[in-house]
């Protein structure tokens, strides 16, 4: 029996946490068992209420979006300037590199930068893809008409996410344990999913394409896209969902893998939440930042989750994470998987 092909999850997903010096030309360099050349970063202030700040190599170094509200594209020289074969090298952005103040840096490895043409839809793409871990970083352009992208995985992706460069509209987010095949989130609000085929139309992603429809959140015609697409790989990411108890003893999550990271959202009008498990080393893990938010991470004893060796449990009672008989959607990545490719059992933390 295959357990997993991915032994070590920090090959392809790490979590830095680093203290800002306000210098041009500060390096983050990661600490996991591997090197990780991040493709995508997403970085937070923790201590104040500054706003999420995210880079890719597919759009290039100092090309920063915000992460929790409607911004376009900007240049940004003193952001991210480079992506290294171990982190990433920042200028003093005070957003991602102020002096004395913690950051937490979420990133993933795509293909180290290097890009080529999709022709698989019906508008062309261009693709870095890691296929070992299901993790694909795209551009398109948009026309306007009801499309097909190619995304460059060869599996169906579970988790899509799609931003607008040029214009100010909202992160859009497909997940498919969504109770409609074209609900859609928006990731920079606390919006609930809502059936909307302008979208997601009502196609399910196959392994060559995912559908857009007519919304310009996706699809304006002439304006640049970057898209974030993600499959699931057995003991290395996750997408799926849970359903709310209210109590204290929450329920437990089967993802086959130590979670790294956790970020959750209920189908119904409230935050999302996410959780590492760099920020919070033992159980509970209740540091917490909302990625629809400004505000500085947070920490609470009704707000938390019990990383296990095989999932996760809901230790909360709060309503982002835990109200009794509601939906919550997740996203998760592997610290390690629960059993290895050879056989050998996880341990608990």
């Amino acid at each position: 029996m295959a357990y997993t092909t991915i032994d070590d999850g920090s090959a392809h997903f790490q979590t830095a946490e680093y203290t800002g010096d306000g210098n041009s030309g500060r390096t983050v360099t990661n600490s996991g068992n591997s090197n990780l050349q991040p493709d995508w970063i997403w970085i937070k202030y923790l201590t104040a209420g500054v706003s999420h700040v995210t880079y890719d190599s597919s759009r290039g170094a100092t090309k920063r979006l915000y992460i929790d509200f409607a911004s376009t594209e900007a240049t940004q020289s003193e952001g991210v300037q480079s992506f290294d074969s171990d982190g990433f090298t920042l200028g003093n952005a005070s957003a991602s590199n102020g002096n004395t103040i913690p950051f937490a840096a979420w990133q993933w490895h795509a293909n180290g930068g290097t890009t080529s043409s999709n022709t698989d839809g019906s508008i062309t793409s261009t693709v870095q893809a890691n296929t070992d871990a299901g993790i694909s970083i795209l551009t398109y352009t948009g026309t306007g008409s009801a499309a097909t992208i190619g995304h460059g995985l060869g599996k169906a992706p579970a988790w899509i996410i799609v931003k607008s460069r040029t214009t100010s509209a909202n992160w859009t987010v497909r997940h498919h344990r969504t109770d409609n095949n074209y609900d859609f989130l928006s990731l920079n609000e606390s919006n609930a999913a809502t059936a909307n085929d302008g979208a997601w139309t009502q196609t399910d992603p196959t392994t060559s394409v995912f559908s857009i429809g007519t919304a310009s959140a996706v699809n304006q015609s002439g304006i640049g896209y970057i898209a974030y697409c993600f499959s699931e790989i057995q003991g290395f990411s996750k997408f799926g969902q849970y359903h709310g108890n209210g109590s204290s003893d929450g329920s437990f999550v089967y993802t086959g893998f130590k979670p790294a990271f956790l970020l959750v959202k209920s189908v119904g009008a409230r935050n999302w939440i996410l959780f590492d498990s760099t920020r919070d080393s033992f159980n509970l893990v209740d540091e917490y930042v909302y990625a629809n938010q400004s505000s500085a991470e947070a920490q609470s004893s009704t707000s938390g989750y019990d990383f296990l060796s095989n999932g996760f449990k809901a230790r909360n009672t709060y309503n982002d994470g835990n109200v009794n008989h509601e939906k919550y959607l997740f996203m998760a990545f592997a610290e390690s998987p629960f059993v290895t490719s050879s056989g050998v059992p996880n341990t608990a933390r």
